[in-house]
C-alpha cells in the first residue's frame, strides 16, 4: 500500500469488487496459461496453502499469485486479450500507466468482455534472484527457498511465508488456514514461522501455538 495514492484512480467498494470475483481461475488454469514462463512466479494466499496440503479444503473467493516486480511484463505478455488493473486502498486504475504501476504492487487480471476479475497479481520487491518481504525488507530469501511446487508442477508460496502474510489481518479464514495448516508443518517450518512472526509481528497470538528455539 502506498502512502500517497497515484492520480486517476476511482473508488471501488468491497461489495463491488466481490461481485466481480465470481469467475476467478483455479491454480491449474493459471499454471497452464503460464507454462514455460521463466519468471519465478507462484500461487499465493489461501490457494497456496491448499496446494501445500494437496487438496482444496475451503472455498476461495479469488486466486492470488506473486511475481518479482521486474518480471511482471513476462506475466502480462501471456494475456494479450485481457486487461490488468491496479488496485490500492479501495481505488482502482484501469489499464494503468507505468508510473501508477511503479507506485503500487497489486494488480487484478480482468476480462474486458465481462468485467470479471480472474487473478490477483502481486508485484513483489526483490533484488535479482532474492525475494524481499514486502512487510519487512530485512527478510530476504532466495527464490529457490520461497517457491515450492506440487507434484503436478504448480508453483506456490511456501506455507511459512503464506501464513506470515495472513497473520496481519486475522480474518476468520486466516485463522482457519492457520489451524488447519499448522499440524502439517514440520518442526523446522514451525520454527521458521515463529521467527518470522517475532520479527514482523512481535507478540502475535499465533506464537503461543508455535515452538521456540
Amino acid at each position: 500500500m502506498t502512502e500517497q495514492l497515484p492520480p486517476g484512480g476511482v473508488e471501488i467498494t468491497e461489495a463491488e469488487a466481490e461481485a466481480r470475483w465470481t469467475q476467478a481461475w483455479t491454480p491449474a488454469r493459471l499454471a497452464d496459461r503460464l507454462a514455460g514462463v521463466a519468471a519465478p512466479w507462484c500461487v499465493a494466499g489461501g490457494w497456496a496453502l491448499d496446494l501445500f496440503k494437496g487438496e482444496q479444503t475451503r472455498d476461495h473467493s479469488d486466486l492470488e499469485m506473486a511475481v518479482p516486480a521486474a518480471r511482471f511484463p513476462e506475466i502480462r505478455a501471456r494475456f494479450p486479450e485481457l486487461a490488468f488493473d491496479v488496485v490500492d486502498s479501495g481505488h482502482i486504475w484501469q489499464d494503468p500507466a507505468p508510473e501508477v504501476l511503479a507506485l503500487t504492487h497489486q494488480t487484478w487480471l480482468r476480462d474486458p468482455a465481462t468485467g470479471n476479475f480472474l487473478v490477483d497479481v502481486f508485484r513483489e520487491p526483490h533484488d535479482g534472484t532474492t525475494w524481499i518481504c514486502r512487510r519487512d525488507p530485512s527478510v530476504r530469501l532466495p527464490y529457490s527457498a520461497v517457491v515450492h511446487r506440487t507434484a503436478a508442477g504448480i508453483p506456490y508460496l511456501g506455507p511459512e511465508l503464506t501464513l506470515l502474510f495472513k497473520a496481519k489481518a486475522l480474518r476468520p479464514k486466516d485463522r482457519l488456514d492457520f489451524t488447519t495448516t499448522l499440524p502439517l508443518l514440520d518442526h523446522t517450518q514451525q520454527l521458521t514461522l515463529a521467527a518470522l512472526l517475532d520479527r514482523v509481528h512481535p507478540g502475535h497470538v499465533w506464537l503461543a501455538d508455535l515452538p521456540r528455539p
